[in-house]
């Protein structure tokens, strides 16, 4: 890896900045998974006992207007931080100022403080989300170094990222440095058999993906949605499946493209009502008038294991079928299954529904790594520079 990670500084005394990445669901002012908090614990932990002074901060959702502050709040995150790291976390309800910058310079090594979310600085003109250069320069200003430990926003340009490293050394976390490693490593340079899983509702999203696994990976296997956008594109029926008639001519040149490269389902689970107490039916590659594809079928599940076996490299991103409902979750299920019984594969899940799918489905530890960040992920596997990660110190 060639940007500096954060054993590469020297935390003794300095004060650390790290963003990570604490957008995780509340409900009613009280955190409902809380998965993202115990990610960062290691970098925090090991910043910590270098005798770093550490100051963090993240954002938590959209905030455009002052009533969007309501129930924004970090302070319930810096609570459960100050739990699980068993000790004080330091909360300061400002996002800039003088109460801000007397609790930086109170911080003594080996202390921890955190700031309230920085998507807070967006009600007046999006400085954080459209990386004003006096917000970042002024954030940098709080701090020795810093440490980017949120590879969720790495795709974006934020203040809190790009326009913090712009301005003092900077490197990555933990969990950054693992996303780099994992994802990157695999599109880069993969151990082979190299097969990629593509699934989820449409094309459209998966289009740059799609056409640079095509490049990268040995065998590409779609599943969900966009299945039957390819399918219209080889002139076969689709009901009333879900297709992009906007994207089928890509899909024409996609399938033209690829060769016996590109897997497609050779059935689908179906049902005439998106209801998971609809009747359901499987059917081979014309889907009957009426009738949605909903899940893949049996014997795609069969093809898929077999194009799986000997797989060295496997990355997954989006589930096979509507796999919220339990009669359409069977093929994500039976994936998730196949890939925790590879035999010295690296398995890597390019997180959004298919990580949930995984964890859900209580297969989240015979992964060899699940992304953190769906939208980052995704333009990863795509081959795009994340302006987050590139912002970062070389070594």
């Amino acid at each position: 890896m060639v940007k500096k990670t954060v054993k590469d500084l020297d935390l003794k005394g300095k004060k650390v900045l790290v963003r990570a990445d604490f957008n995780i669901p509340m409900k009613d002012g009280k955190i409902t998974n809380d998965n993202r908090i115990q990610a960062a614990l290691p970098t925090l932990e090991y910043i910590l006992e270098q005798n770093g002074k550490v100051i963090v901060f993240s954002h938590l959702g959209r905030v455009k207007t002052e009533e969007d502050k309501e129930g924004l709040s970090l302070r319930p995150v810096a609570e459960r931080l100050s739990e699980l790291l068993n000790k004080k976390v330091t909360f300061v309800s400002e996002t800039r100022g003088e109460k801000l910058e007397s609790a930086v310079n109170e911080l003594n090594d080996g202390e921890i403080m955190m700031f309230e979310n920085t998507r807070f600085e967006d009600v007046d003109g999006k400085k954080e989300s459209k990386n004003d250069p006096e917000l970042g320069k002024y954030w940098a200003s709080l701090g020795d170094v810093f440490v980017n430990d949120a590879f969720g926003t790495a795709h974006r340009a934020h203040a809190s990222n790009v326009g913090i490293a712009s301005n003092i050394e900077s490197a990555a976390g933990f969990l950054v440095e693992k996303e780099i490693n994992f994802i990157g490593g695999a599109v880069d340079q993969p151990e082979r058999p190299f097969v990629a899983i593509l699934g989820g509702a449409k094309v459209s999203d998966k289009i740059g993906v799609i056409e640079n696994l095509l490049t990268k990976a040995d065998k590409v296997l779609v599943g969900g949605g966009m299945t039957y956008t390819f399918y219209k594109a080889q002139g076969k029926y689709i009901g009333n499946s879900l297709v992009e008639e906007d994207k089928i001519d890509l899909a024409k040149e996609l399938l033209e493209k690829a060769g016996d490269k590109l897997i497609l389902p050779v059935d689908s689970v179906v049902s005439s009502e998106f209801n998971n107490d609809a009747p359901t039916d499987v059917v081979g590659q014309n889907i009957p008038e009426g009738k949605m594809g909903l899940d893949i079928g049996p014997k795609t599940i069969e093809l898929f294991e077999k194009e799986l076996k000997g797989a060295k490299t496997v990355v997954w991103n989006g589930p096979m079928g509507v796999f919220e409902m339990s009669n359409f979750a069977k093929g994500t299920a039976a994936v998730c299954e196949i890939l925790a019984n590879l035999d010295d594969a690296i398995t890597i899940i390019g997180g959004g529904d298919s990580a949930t799918a995984a964890q859900q489905l209580g297969f989240e530890e015979d992964f060899s790594h699940i992304s953190t960040g769906g939208g980052a992920s995704l333009e990863y596997l795509e081959g795009k520079e994340l302006p987050g990660i590139a912002a970062i110190s070389d070594k």
